[in-house]
């Protein structure tokens, strides 16, 4: 058995705390080289104190003083043993890249994670994706790298990742359809006319999954599992109307493959995403995890609806953009992310945030881009489109709020 040595692209977020723990509990499978991280530099302190990564690296050069004084201030740590510290979007690529490094964690939110990911497939390590943008703004460009480079690509979402597994069930060739579960967020029951007035603390108050802002409410409106249709897409190879979602409130089941003989397989496992984390970096092995298992001998129920494309139209957008390909999704991602910052900063509704969407991509013309520099201006302009479209109707889109 090898050890692994990971970089961790977002060490102090939800995905990189819990690769830590993975790496905690299986000490002779992983170490620890580059961690990666914005500004908790208090966690970020007690994760280099515990792991000992070679090199660490943070969002802000002004951070960078803060962090050698904290590390040092500790004592844990003799100076003539305290990692490299570096910051930026240079820097990341060199830890994501670097020979010592077999295997790197993205789960950096947003696009920032996008160049250190692609230098990373185009170096040959493997790659635990937990971050949706790598694919949402870039997928052609991404997958085309894995398939030039020869790269390994284990998707760490818990639905991409159990479509993984599922689909080591049979041939590609035999699966005809990808069905992709929702929790349904908390709005799953709310009637359709009271979404207008729906606050910030009541879209982040998700049923199953305790996560990010942005991540949230994008379930919230069921963007989120937009995304996820557009990565399972390029993942697996399939077209947008060969991947199906459902509402599962119970979280259990989180993607099933159909195969063409009528046999459906599912994945099916507690909702806790060490699970998929350790799948990522250890597959094809399965290896014991700690994770809560399943006890059958309890009953439980388990329900399966389909969307309501017209309450949640976001979900319907992603199809279509997937649909349309070029900067397309690049551009939904975009504006996505500038309406839901309007959002919780109560500058618009809850359901202005699909018609932001909606508008930015009727602005935004259609484009085919061929580098990641160009994904990344496509990004910067939808987003300046976004708040130009919010600016527009400001009155309009915030009047359900007042």
């Amino acid at each position: 058995m090898s050890t692994r040595t990971l970089t961790i692209l977002g060490s102090t977020g939800s995905i990189g705390t819990n690769t830590l723990d993975v790496v905690r509990q299986n000490p002779e499978r992983f170490r620890v080289f580059a961690l990666a991280a914005g500004r908790n530099i208090e966690l970020l302190t007690r994760q280099i104190e515990e792991f000992r990564p070679s090199v660490v690296v943070i969002q802000d050069q002004h951070d960078l003083s803060r962090l050698a004084s904290s590390l040092t201030d500790s004592g844990i740590i003799p100076k003539s043993e305290l990692p490299q510290l570096l910051s930026g979007p240079e820097a990341l690529i060199q830890i994501a890249t670097a020979n010592e490094c077999d295997t790197v964690m993205s789960s950096i939110v947003g696009v920032a994670g996008l160049p250190a990911t692609y230098e990373a497939i185009c170096h040959r390590k493997r790659v635990g994706l937990a971050n949706k943008e790598v694919l949402v703004s870039a997928g052609k460009l991404v997958m085309e790298a894995v398939a030039r480079h020869g790269a390994e690509m284990i998707p760490v979402d818990s639905e991409h990742n159990g479509a993984h597994q599922c689909l080591r069930a049979g041939l590609r060739a035999e699966a005809t359809k990808l069905i992709l579960t929702a929790s349904g967020g908390p709005f799953r029951l709310t009637p359709i006319e009271a979404l207008e007035h729906v606050t910030p603390a009541q879209a982040l108050n998700h049923p199953t999954w305790k996560m990010g802002n942005r991540i949230t409410i994008d379930s919230a409106t069921l963007m989120n599992k937009g995304f996820e249709v557009i990565e399972a897409c390029w993942l697996f190879d399939f077209a947008p109307t060969d991947v199906e979602v459902v509402v599962h409130p119970q979280s259990t089941v989180h993607a099933m493959v159909e195969y063409n003989d009528g046999s459906v397989v599912a994945q099916v496992s507690a909702t806790d995403m060490r699970m998929p984390i350790q799948y990522a970096l250890t597959w094809p092995e399965r290896a014991q995890a700690p994770v809560k298992k399943i006890n059958w001998a309890e009953s439980r129920s388990w329900e399966f609806h389909a969307p309501d494309f017209a309450k949640f139209p976001l979900l319907g957008l992603a199809y279509e953009a997937q649909t349309a390909g070029g900067a397309a999704t690049c551009v939904l991602n975009a504006a996505d992310e500038i309406a839901v910052e309007a959002f919780l900063a109560e500058k618009i509704s809850f359901n202005a945030i699909a018609r932001t969407v909606a508008e930015t991509l009727q602005r935004m013309p259609v484009t085919q881009p061929s580098t990641i520099s160009e994904i990344i201006e496509i990004d910067l302009v939808a987003r300046e489109m976004a708040r130009n479209v919010i600016a527009k109707h400001k009155v309009s889109f915030a009047a359900s709020t007042q």
